[in-house]
């Protein structure tokens, strides 16, 4: 079949997990789908949700470290509105490479000439498109080599963190979340041990196995 694979870099990425507001902030191994999908909205300078595309991607960086960062606290029931300095760890990702893969020429052309800046987490974790590839992907019924992305629960088994996530978020503010479930989070050197009987792809050249994101009927 014929397919695209979009190449992003960054120096730095964060992926945040849910509803941790204070202390230390940890980073998730991969990034969720509704970043995606918000990278996605970026480029295309209109929104995207998992509801208008199809994707894989697979997620790698070199290294990681924690960081001190200053952040400022709101004080909202004062009058006027008064702000405090604080001091919290963050765990940073460094070195990033980004795939993803679509089979839609679409997807491509919106990585073409982006129309505002792509993060891979905060504001200041940019992201470039480095090459826009056609290429070939094999399509797969069984996946024995899954690496770098989110895996939903389900009933498969595997042996790895577990993280409810949104898949998509609602582009009215305030945002809410859609499709939100719970997915296996998989590192770039994840070793699995199962075969996952489900749909995927096999990019020959990076040898990549691609889980097959579809929530279209959502």
């Amino acid at each position: 079949m014929k397919g695209y694979r979009i190449t992003l870099s960054s120096w730095t990425a964060s992926f945040r997990y849910p509803n941790l507001i204070s202390g230390y902030q940890p980073s998730l191994v991969v990034p969720p789908l509704s970043t995606i999908y918000g990278l996605i909205s970026a480029a295309a300078g209109k929104y995207v949700s998992a509801r208008d595309l199809a994707l894989g991607y697979v997620f790698k960086f070199e290294h990681q470290a924690i960081e001190l960062e200053t952040i400022y606290q709101f004080n909202k029931k004062s009058s006027p509105l008064t702000t405090k300095s604080n001091i919290i760890r963050r765990q940073i990702l460094f070195d990033n490479t980004l795939w993803i893969y679509g089979d839609t020429p679409t997807l491509a052309e919106i990585f073409r000439q982006p129309h505002f800046q792509m993060l891979l987490g905060r504001s200041n974790d940019l992201a470039m498109v480095e090459s826009i590839q056609e290429i070939d992907l094999e399509p797969l019924h069984e996946l024995t080599g899954l690496k770098g992305t989110l895996i939903p629960m389900g009933t498969i088994p595997m042996a790895a963190p577990i993280q409810a996530l949104p898949i998509s978020f609602t582009e009215d503010i305030p945002r809410r979340n859609i499709g939100t479930r719970p997915f296996f989070l998989l590192d770039y050197d994840y070793q699995q041990i199962e075969p996952v009987s489900t749909r995927g792809f096999f990019d020959e050249e990076l040898k990549h196995q691609i889980y097959w994101h579809d929530y279209t009927g959502l």
